[in-house]
This record gives structure tokens, C-alpha cells and sequence, in this order.
């Protein structure tokens, strides 16, 4: 019997075709007069970080790295820190679609290894629903991808046209945070210093999405959206005891959450299981329930597991039943 295929949906992919296309905002690639390779983006540079001879731009890199690993097939999503949702909304048009185009063509090279997702100008909903239909009904990719940091609360009724949008797709929709403000460096200063963005930031940032999802009533708005969180959904299920109190005694708890109880709600969502530490996964699936988790890697960070495992291949069946990736 073919052992279950691996799908790994948390795989960022950089194309040089977007270099430069984001106006002033770059992005931008290249090294300091100290021989650091940086990545610009808008004010802001952080390093080191070279893409360069890396899966992230290296095809065959990539696909020995999907062998070595035991992946059978990828969902291809934007690199988080070009999300440009902060940017003037003409050229965060031109860049996603661009970064569409890009993403289009090297996933119908390669059908049977790439799945693709699409970026979207958030600060623009119309233009996001007229990219979003172009990426899934013209380009033929997968899935949408965007940041939780958005021009206006994840809740917020001006988004219902989106979601909506998105189930007439019938697409998941996956939300990553960017490790800054997203044309500058941290919103909090103090995220600056010992890669706090990336580890607290993009934590806060998830965990502040699912309160705005599940608490904010999108979910009992639009029942049949299928979203994912990435890394697990930050600390949500460390502090679900706390929501699940404070949801009790609050009168801004929607009815369902007073009906069925935070956790309950919750499980509506779809949680990548790209979580650091052992006991720290166990308390997401205990949380959740294996049965809303599917595996990501982050493929090429440093956090990258070593190989997929049984438990990688036992999320097979959730991926395909929560995206359609088969």
C-alpha cells in the first residue's frame, strides 16, 4: 500500500521577477559595506538575510530539500515581509500581481510537486476581490494568502465582502503576520533587539487574529470560510482558559461563543502545526484537536523540521478536507 503523501502548506518562496517592483518600497536585495547580505523593504532592512543560494530562490535546492525531507507536494505561499498591506494601494497592486504572474508559471511547470497562493492588496478590498478572482479563476492557483495586519481589524464589516468573495472561490484563505510594521521597522521598538519580531511578534500578531475571527463574529458571519492560522495561531492555546473566562463575564461575546464556549468556536479554524518544542504541539492538538491541524515547515528557516514523520503524514486527509490540495 502508497504510504499517505506529505503536503506542507507553510512554504515561503522569493522571486526575483518582484525585485524592485513595489516602487520605493523595493523590495530589494544586497549587501552592506561590512559584507552582510540584508533584504530592504520600504525603511527597513533586516540582516543578515540573503535569499540568494537558498531554497527560497534556488529551484533545485528546493526540490532535493522536498526529497530529503519526505515532501510530496508544497503550497507555495508569498514571502510575509513583502505582504506590502501598508503601501499605497497602486503599487501593492502591481506587486501582488506581479508576484500572481510569478507565482502562476513556476507552479504549472511543476504540477504535481506546486500548489501556489496568492498575495492581495488588502488596503484595497475591491482591488483584493478583483486579484483574488484573477490568481484562482485565470492563474489557477490555490489559495490566498495575506497578513494579520491589515488597514483595519480582521473583524471589521468592511471585510465581508471579501469573505464572501473568498467562499465563492472556495479557497482556503491563509493569514501570516510579517515580523514589522511592514514598511518600516517594529511597530513597538522593543521588538527590535534580539529577533523579537520574529519571536514574540509573529505570536502576538496570530494570537490577536483568532480574538478578532472567533470573538469579532467572522466566523458565525461566514461558516463556510476556510481559514488557517500559521505557527500554531501564536500562544491561543496557552491563553485559552483566559479567553474562555473573560468570554463568560463580557457582553462582547458573540452568541455563539456564550452558546458553545470559546474553544468550541475555535475549532472552526484550521491551525499549521509549524510549532516549535515538543510539549508546546502537544498543547495545540490536545487543544484543538489533531483533526483542524495540517503540517508546515517553514521550509529553508532554521526551525525547518528534519523530516516529516507518521504524525506529518496522518494530516494529510485534514489538508485536502480544509483546501481542496490533493
Amino acid at each position: 500500500m502508497k504510504k499517505d503523501k506529505v503536503i506542507d502548506v507553510h512554504a515561503h518562496i522569493v522571486f526575483p521577477e518582484t525585485m524592485g517592483k513595489a516602487g520605493n518600497y523595493g523590495p530589494e536585495m544586497g549587501v552592506d559595506s561590512n559584507g552582510v547580505g540584508f533584504f530592504r523593504f520600504g525603511g527597513y532592512s533586516m540582516k543578515p538575510m540573503d535569499y540568494r543560494n537558498t531554497v527560497f530562490m534556488d529551484l533545485s535546492m528546493r526540490l532535493d530539500g522536498m526529497v530529503q525531507h519526505g515532501i510530496d507536494l508544497q503550497l507555495l505561499s508569498p514571502n510575509p515581509l513583502t505582504l506590502f498591506h501598508h503601501i499605497g494601494a497602486d503599487e501593492a497592486t502591481v506587486f501582488c500581481q506581479l508576484q500572481n504572474d510569478a507565482m502562476a508559471k513556476l507552479v504549472s511547470q511543476y504540477p504535481d510537486k506546486f500548489l501556489g497562493a496568492a498575495a492581495l492588496p488588502m488596503q484595497d478590498i475591491g482591488a483584493s476581490i478583483k486579484e483574488a478572482e484573477r490568481a484562482i479563476k485565470q492563474l489557477g492557483l490555490s489559495a490566498i494568502y495575506i497578513g494579520t495586519n491589515l488597514p483595519y481589524d480582521l473583524d471589521d464589516p468592511c471585510l465581508d465582502e471579501f469573505y464572501t468573495a473568498i467562499i465563492a472561490l472556495n479557497v482556503p484563505l491563509f493569514f501570516h503576520p510579517a515580523s514589522t510594521g511592514g514598511i518600516g521597522g517594529p511597530d513597538d521598538t522593543r521588538l527590535a533587539r534580539f529577533d523579537m519580531t520574529l519571536i514574540l511578534g509573529y505570536a502576538y500578531e496570530e494570537t490577536i487574529a483568532v480574538a478578532q475571527l472567533v470573538l469579532g463574529g467572522v466566523l458565525d458571519r461566514h461558516p463556510k470560510l476556510d481559514i488557517c492560522l500559521s505557527h500554531g495561531a501564536g500562544v491561543t492555546a496557552y491563553l485559552i482558559p483566559k479567553f474562555e473566562g473573560w468570554a463568560k463575564v463580557r457582553d462582547w461575546t458573540p452568541d455563539s461563543v456564550q452558546e458553545l464556549g470559546f474553544t468550541q468556536v475555535l475549532k472552526k479554524l484550521w491551525f499549521d502545526t509549524h510549532v516549535s518544542g515538543t510539549l508546546q504541539k502537544q498543547l495545540l492538538i490536545d487543544s484543538v484537536g489533531a483533526d483542524r491541524c495540517v503540517y508546515g515547515t517553514n521550509f529553508g528557516g532554521w526551525d525547518t523540521p528534519a523530516k516529516a514523520d507518521d504524525f506529518a503524514r496522518s494530516l494529510t486527509a485534514n489538508t485536502e478536507r480544509a483546501t481542496a490540495l490533493k
